[in-house]
């Protein structure tokens, strides 16, 4: 049983091509799309996404357009385990979080924004930091008092 190859991200292969260290490139058929395995030195390596997962590409023409992209010209390609019955759609479940994440963020933005300006149109004058310190402390040992009043 071959060793699976070790994992190899997109950054790396650009500095393995910029060396001129990559002596091969092996497209794979998978389920779910097409892999690509970088031959370079006496490694070999699977092209990977930044979290480690194995890149894949739904479409063979997508990913000829990486490779040519980055440079990997010629390359063989493994359709042993191509199957043309199997629809591969990507679903980001994430993305609509993301998406909702970012509406929440501009929407407390814009919120956060009328609350400053609102106090810098304020005309009723400042109050001193150390007065407000004196109000609290007065606040809270009241309200010390009084729980420590209803325990007893």
């Amino acid at each position: 049983m071959a060793a699976m190859p070790e994992t190899i991200d997109q950054g790396m292969l650009e500095k393995l091509v910029e060396s001129h260290s990559v002596r091969g490139a092996n497209v794979v058929a998978q389920t779910g799309g097409w892999g690509v395995v970088i031959l370079y030195g006496t490694k070999e390596g699977m092209l990977a996404v930044r979290r480690g997962n194995v890149r894949t590409w739904t479409k063979l023409d997508t990913l000829v357009g990486f490779l040519t992209r980055m440079g990997i010209n010629q390359f063989e390609v493994d359709a042993s385990n191509f199957d043309p019955n199997v629809k591969t759609t990507r679903t980001r479940h994430d993305s609509s979080e993301r998406l909702r994440d970012a509406h929440e963020a501009a929407a407390y933005d814009k919120w956060f924004r009328q609350q400053v300006q609102e106090s810098l149109d304020d005309p009723r004058p400042s109050v001193p930091h150390e007065v407000v310190k004196a109000d609290m402390a007065a606040r809270r040992a009241k309200l010390l008092k009084k729980i420590k009043g209803g325990k007893a």
